[in-house]
């Protein structure tokens, strides 16, 4: 599969696939409003997947992960193409932030290198009244309240 950069005739896309998925482009994580639509992205093959990151410094920082049709490996090969970006560039850590409800991206990140660094316990209670939208339970009957960054060595 083909990853590349994003181009301007993928922004209508990324757009319906972030408010899809999540509920808008901006991202608030660790009390910061993050737009992903202003951020650097890589599209993966026809439209099948999309990451989007940013860095700073010595760091970047995966905003946002998602693959059109979870489980065939989308998500891992773009991982792959970012921190093959990410070390050429000469970043040295990659950090994700994922909600304590959100099982699946746990064990997805873990799998792939990444450890856990720290927990922000209450962050998207906090969050919420920025972002109302955010459900009190997820599907899983985990109650969402808390912030989990995770980060990975290049």
């Amino acid at each position: 599969m083909i990853i590349r950069d994003r181009s301007d005739g993928d922004i209508p896309w990324m757009h319906a696939l972030l408010q899809e998925r999540w509920n808008g482009s901006v991202m608030h994580v660790h009390g910061e409003a993050i737009d992903a639509m202003a951020l650097p992205a890589l599209v993966a093959g026809e439209r099948e997947g999309l990451a989007t990151y940013r860095i700073m410094d010595a760091d970047a920082e995966l905003v946002s992960l998602d693959a059109v049709e979870p489980g065939r490996g989308v998500g891992t090969q773009l991982l792959a193409a970012l921190t093959e970006r990410l070390r050429q560039r000469g970043v040295g850590r990659l950090w994700v932030t994922t909600s304590n409800d959100n099982l699946a991206a746990l064990a997805f990140y873990q799998k792939r290198g990444f450890r856990l660094q720290r927990v922000r316990a209450g962050a998207i209670d906090d969050t919420r009244r920025l972002k109302p939208g955010i459900p009190l339970i997820a599907e899983n009957g985990i109650p969402i309240r808390d912030e989990i960054d995770l980060c990975r060595n290049l």
